[in-house]
């Protein structure tokens, strides 16, 4: 299994961590035999998550000129029309993705194009699931233009857990679609904004793949 250069720093370091911690409270309260075995299987299997949560598997993309894939792994939290007004100040449909600490976390662009706009927001750690997650969070804020001048709005959320947001490209770069574009770390939310015409292949409940899923045509 690949893991993503996000977490291969956290791997290396979180194993001396551990110890240190473990030396720290074993030098202030002796440890009995089952106590210690016990320290060593919670240690253990925060470690083992730790991996998991930065596994990047590997993924086929099929490049879809008029959909819009998704752009990371989770479950469709809400699916609603709003006013989209830092950019595109038009009514929007917008898509949003619950990403749990045990999803993937690998972010890919949803379409090809060119990034014409690009946000860093600092702000709060909401759960990510909040309502105001949206405009009260840490976030980046990116918007693809297509060849025909289509554009699609995307948003990486922090969530409460999340401290931290990668996004690895700038203004002016040229994309593909699924391409691997970012990362959050420990649990968060993405948002897709797409014309109100979009014909949206996805429900409320739903579970997509960041790549694979198609959310919507326009």
């Amino acid at each position: 299994m690949k893991i993503h250069k996000e977490g291969k720093g956290i791997l290396l370091w979180t194993p001396v961590v551990l110890l240190l911690i473990y030396y720290s409270i074993h030098t202030k309260a002796a440890f009995s035999y089952y106590q210690s075995i016990g320290v060593a299987v919670v240690s253990a299997a925060f470690y083992f998550w730790l991996i998991y949560f930065f596994r990047d598997p590997y993924r086929i993309i099929h490049l879809k000129d008029q959909y819009i894939l998704g752009p990371a792994d989770g479950k469709v939290l809400s699916i609603q029309t709003i006013y989209e007004g830092e950019y595109l100040r038009e009514d929007r449909l917008k898509i949003s993705i619950f990403m749990s600490p045990f999803n993937v976390h690998v972010n890919r662009f949803p379409m090809s194009g060119k990034i014409v706009f690009f946000k860093y927001h600092p702000g709060k750690h909401l759960v990510a699931f909040h309502p105001k997650a949206s405009t009260h969070n840490e976030r980046t804020t990116v918007v693809i233009e297509n060849d025909e001048g289509q554009q699609i709005l995307f948003k990486q959320i922090a969530g409460f857990i999340a401290r931290r947001i990668k996004f690895y490209f700038k203004e002016g770069d040229e994309v593909q679609q699924g391409e691997k574009c970012g990362f959050i770390k420990f649990g968060s939310r993405m948002e897709v904004y797409v014309p109100l015409d979009a014909d949206i292949k996805v429900a409320v409940g739903d579970k997509v793949k960041g790549g694979i899923t198609v959310l919507a045509k326009i």
